[in-house]
């Protein structure tokens, strides 16, 4: 009785729970469904979006090759201006700095003694002279032995060397400029005792200069004298130096295998001085034919380097063509410039994106606006804008 009873008033309510708990779980359902089929009709409806970039054509270019080294300028003629005999200084002639001429006095030393001396050498060989004359004469009439005679000339040669080993000696205490150049800073006074080998000022002839500098000798089948340099220095950043190769050391370094050359560069405002570190670019005259494109076209990345390729993917509504990119790796090779050389990957004529890659992925649809182009020169022309103090 109890077990029908129960049967009766408790099983309606758990069909009714049942029931219930199905519509809502089944609506649950129904919406995540619906929801779904929404969401892919609704992204499916959805474009991709198009991204401008700029773009430019692989084309080939013809560099000529360069070898870039670092080097150091030299003097053409530069010594140390020494006191070749001992003395006070009794006169200095010069200004440190200046510019001088070949044979310009820039030292006189206490010369009094010597030249005393140098007097009555002269003397000497002014009264030899008259002797031999005298007795030349008298042996016309047979009134000197010609032993007389040939004894009076070789004391009139011989006092006459003595005035020139005399005068040789007051010369050298006149120091004097051995070539045209620029002088450095004194190292002398007035009232200085000067021993032999004492320098006295440096001189420096500076137009032209040399700039020395070393290439591996593997490039030596490709150096010629009279081949164009041009030279930087990171006083003048702005400013090349022009010059041409002098000589070409015949010895290679046995230790670095580098091989020396000489270039000779013209300095007329004796901007260059010697001993400055310089950057030397070598250029051989000879060609070659590269590949290339600007360096802002090429993603460098660890795993390779990319570029991306414009393609045309069909035709839209209105007939235009639809630009797509395809990501695709390639092999770069030297740079010069703002270029840079595509060696594989790539052939002629190819539309390669210049900028606006930050954007792009496999397939991205885009347009090409080239109103701004990258730099794409292989001898840019730098200015610098740094103010100097």
């Amino acid at each position: 009785m109890m077990a029908d009873f129960r049967r009766k008033y408790l099983t309606k309510p758990m069909v009714i729970m049942l029931i219930i708990l199905g519509i809502l779980f089944g609506s649950i359902f129904i919406y995540k469904v619906f929801m779904g089929f929404m969401m892919k009709r609704y992204f499916a409806s959805l474009e991709n979006p198009t991204i401008t970039v700029s773009a430019t054509q692989v084309k080939y270019s013809n560099w000529e090759n360069r070898y870039k080294a670092v080097g150091s300028t030299r003097a053409v003629v530069g010594v140390n201006v020494t006191a070749q005999l001992a003395g006070m200084i009794q006169q200095i002639y010069f200004t440190p700095g200046m510019s001088v001429k070949q044979g310009m006095i820039l030292v006189q030393q206490n010369a009094d003694t010597d030249i005393a001396q140098l007097q009555a050498l002269q003397a000497n060989a002014e009264l030899a002279r008259i002797t031999f004359e005298r007795d030349k004469a008298q042996y016309k009439v047979h009134a000197v032995s010609k032993q007389q005679v040939d004894t009076d000339e070789q004391n009139l040669k011989s006092l006459r060397a003595q005035v020139a080993q005399q005068s040789a000696t007051v010369e050298k205490l006149t120091i004097r400029a051995p070539f045209s150049g620029r002088l450095g800073i004194s190292r002398v006074n007035p009232g200085q005792y000067l021993n032999p080998g004492d320098a006295v000022v440096t001189l420096q002839q500076l137009d032209p200069i040399y700039v020395d500098f070393y290439l591996p000798q593997q490039l030596l089948s490709e150096l010629r004298v009279g081949q164009q340099v041009s030279m930087v220095t990171d006083t003048f950043p702005d400013k090349k130096f022009a010059g041409k190769i002098t000589t070409i050391n015949p010895l290679v370094d046995t230790n670095t295998r580098n091989v020396e050359v000489e270039a000779t560069i013209a300095n007329p405002k004796l901007d260059l001085s010697p001993g400055m570190f310089a950057s030397v670019e070598v250029r051989t005259g000879k060609s070659v034919s590269y590949l290339t494109l600007p360096q802002t076209a090429v993603t460098f990345n660890p795993y390779g380097d990319i570029v991306y390729i414009v393609k045309e993917k069909g035709k839209d509504k209105s007939g235009k063509p639809i630009l797509a990119v395809n990501q695709i790796f390639v092999t770069t090779g030297a740079t010069r410039g703002d270029q840079i050389a595509i060696l594989k990957g790539l052939k002629e004529g190819d539309t390669i994106v210049t900028s606006g890659q930050l954007k792009l992925k496999n397939g991205s649809l885009v347009t090409i606006n080239n109103t701004v182009q990258p730099a794409d020169s292989e001898d840019p022309k730098l200015s610098n804008q740094h103010a100097r103090a």
